[in-house]
């Protein structure tokens, strides 16, 4: 049976958050991860950030601000339009960085309260409310902004995984159906439809990258 969209990001948020707390993380909290310029510890910490996202903004919607598609969200962001020396890019790593500064059980006192507020949290996602998403200045639906909040669980969780050399973690398949529509239509949106046609079917004729970031 599928599972309901706040179904799919609670069971996700387990997920990272089991991931971010396991022994191989703890060992090499300051070593350098798989993200350049972000220890294992920062990376941890940002994966989970993700939780307390979800957990502080969905509870204020609605807002009043038209909300903006998705795709138009990957267009503007900063982030995903520059480079890592970029002055969003590092304000991205300086904060994880800050956070991961007291150590693994700070994370783990912190996200234990986090998933038990998650749930509540989650009611809105279904709604087609505004969320503001207050570093950007703008909004997406509820829908949305948990969707975008889902790929960064799912992308980050392969990235920290790697920096500590364990198994990528298994999503539910309703997970990484969201995850993989939104980075195909970002990829789409960036590369054209046929390069990315071409990459999933016909490797010889395919670019060298359609990546969505």
């Amino acid at each position: 049976m599928a599972l309901s969209l706040s179904g799919t990001v609670l069971a996700s948020a387990h997920i990272v958050v089991d991931l971010a707390l396991t022994e191989p993380v703890q060992e090499a909290w300051k070593r350098e991860s798989s993200c350049t310029g972000m220890s294992v510890g920062g990376l941890a910490h940002h994966l989970t950030s993700q939780v307390d996202s979800l957990v502080r903004l969905l509870p204020d919607a609605p807002d009043q601000t038209e909300p903006i598609s998705i795709l138009e969200h990957y267009r503007r962001a900063a982030w995903a339009n520059t480079g890592l020396a970029c002055q969003a890019n590092i304000e991205i790593r300086e904060v994880a960085e800050g956070k991961a500064e007291p150590g693994p059980a700070e994370l783990a006192t912190h996200t234990s309260e986090q998933l038990a507020r998650l749930p509540s949290a989650l009611a809105a996602v279904d709604d087609a409310d505004p969320v503001l998403i207050p570093w950007q200045g703008w909004a997406l639906t509820a829908h949305d902004f948990a969707v975008t909040r889902l790929m960064e669980m799912v992308v980050h969780a392969d990235d920290l995984a790697a920096s500590v050399a364990v198994d990528t973690p298994e999503f539910p398949a309703d997970a990484v159906r969201l995850v993989l529509d939104l980075l195909t239509g970002v990829a789409v949106d960036r590369h054209g439809q046929a390069a990315v046609v071409r990459a999933l079917s016909r490797p010889q004729r395919a670019p060298r990258s359609v990546s969505a970031f």
